[in-house]
């Protein structure tokens, strides 16, 4: 029996939820844009995605709502995608997959530590243990972690090779 391209059946929120953001190089494409990946060659660069790929799942986000795109150059034209609200609510289950991975299929440890920004406390869970809070995006820093290898050279890995404020522009 072949696999189903889509969710039509389902009358499920997650299976709608999967039709936006279940293909497997699209939340790694809403995590570089959440780590302040904006420009369509370092998505490239960064991700090592086939540029027809990547061309479509931008195209399907900002459809979706979760990216929006943005000109930053007229001449020749030139668009940015920055993460809208829709998208920043991905944070948490981003997260919590990630920390998920990190505890069941890394044998190095987390490759990025997650900290709170306001009082420099490593995130659990997206919660901030010394304020008893949930922290939204914007008010985290991304750090190397143990597990980080750091054999690539694109500016996106360069730059996260540093402590970087979540959502801040690279590069």
């Amino acid at each position: 029996m072949a696999l189903g391209k889509n969710y039509d059946g389902q009358d499920c929120s997650l299976a709608k939820a999967l039709e936006v953001i279940g293909e497997r190089w699209t939340l790694l494409v809403v995590r570089d844009a959440m780590y302040g990946v904006r420009r369509y060659g370092d998505f490239l660069a960064h991700l090592d995605i086939p540029r027809a790929v990547l061309s479509q799942r931008l195209t399907a986000l900002v459809e979706a709502g979760v990216l929006a795109k943005r000109r930053y150059q007229d001449t020749p034209p030139r668009d940015e995608y920055v993460l809208t609200p829709m998208g920043r609510e991905l944070w948490i289950p981003m997260l919590t997959l990630a920390q998920w991975g990190e505890r069941h299929l890394s044998d190095r440890g987390p490759r990025r530590l997650f900290h709170h920004v306001t009082c420099d406390t490593r995130l659990e869970l997206a919660h901030c243990p010394a304020c008893g809070r949930h922290v939204p995006l914007d008010e985290v820093e991304v750090r190397p972690g143990p597990g980080l290898e750091g054999n690539r050279n694109d500016a996106v890995s360069r730059a996260l090779e540093s402590p970087h404020r979540m959502l801040a522009p690279i590069p």
